[in-house]
């Protein structure tokens, strides 16, 4: 008796350590150095893809594009950097209304809650309905972005403030420079939804690429297979420089590598 009361006691007991020593793995660094590690895949790669679309020019994003989807998705020449500029990042849309003389203090809330969940590399891009002598955004929402890590923001309406966004370096496409405001004319219209700006459909998430040549729109979906051929546009024409200063004809440079 004595005997089987010792041997069920050290069945019981290996039990409890088997358990503890499971619970103690779970927690324990390495796990989740492996949980982290699992989770950062997908940010790591979106990273990756935000790091190459900043090295392709943006005239060869939109031939890409226009190849493979047969789609303009490029902004017009009315939209313009504040200053000399190039930034890559995803989209995150918001929308402003016109509500005229409103006196609703809560009425651009929804803008700022906004602009304080964008994640690392996210560009704003806002519609000001009728807006283009209204600035969309100033000094103050550009800090903030700016610290939040944002790549950039386009804005189809006005800008403003642009000694500040100037000072601190926060690139800002917009349709025109205007002292104005949008507190009491307009109010928070939704964000992270579908939009056209400037006349372009964009979701929230999609690729936003722009340089000095414009801002193009690149959907999420497609973001890899217009990459891979951008680059290849980028590499063809970048070769051709010195092959036409060379040679002294441009005929004979797009013969060899078949692009214009």
């Amino acid at each position: 008796m004595h005997k089987s009361r010792v041997l069920r006691i050290s069945a019981i007991s290996a039990i409890f350590f088997a358990v503890l020593f499971i619970v103690m793995i779970r927690k324990s660094p390495f796990s989740l150095f492996a949980q982290s590690t699992s989770n950062s895949a997908p940010a790591a790669k979106d990273q990756n893809l935000i790091d190459a679309y900043r090295h392709v020019e943006v005239a060869s994003v939109s031939d890409a594009l226009e190849q493979l989807t047969g789609r303009r998705m490029y902004m017009s020449h009315k939209m313009q950097p504040i200053f000399p500029a190039k930034f890559a990042g995803f989209a995150l849309t918001v929308n402003l209304q016109k509500d005229e003389g409103n006196k609703d203090p809560a009425a651009l809330n929804g803008m700022l809650a906004a602009i304080d969940q964008g994640a690392l590399n996210s560009v704003w891009v806002m519609v000001v309905e009728d807006g283009v002598n209204i600035a969309g955004m100033g000094g103050l929402m550009g800090t903030a972005m700016s610290s939040r890590g944002y790549s950039g923001a386009v804005i189809d309406g006005g800008v403003r403030d642009l000694g500040q966004l100037r000072k601190i370096g926060f690139p800002v496409f917009a349709l025109g420079i205007v002292p104005s405001t949008s507190v009491h004319h307009y109010r928070f219209g939704g964000a992270n939804i579908h939009l056209v700006c400037d006349g372009v459909e964009v979701q929230p998430g999609d690729i936003v690429s722009a340089d000095n040549d414009g801002v193009v729109i690149v959907p999420r979906a497609k973001a890899e297979e217009v990459l891979a051929l951008a680059q290849t546009l980028d590499f063809q024409e970048h070769s051709m420089y010195g092959y036409i200063e060379k040679y002294k004809s441009i005929q004979e440079a797009v013969k060899k590598f078949g692009r214009l």
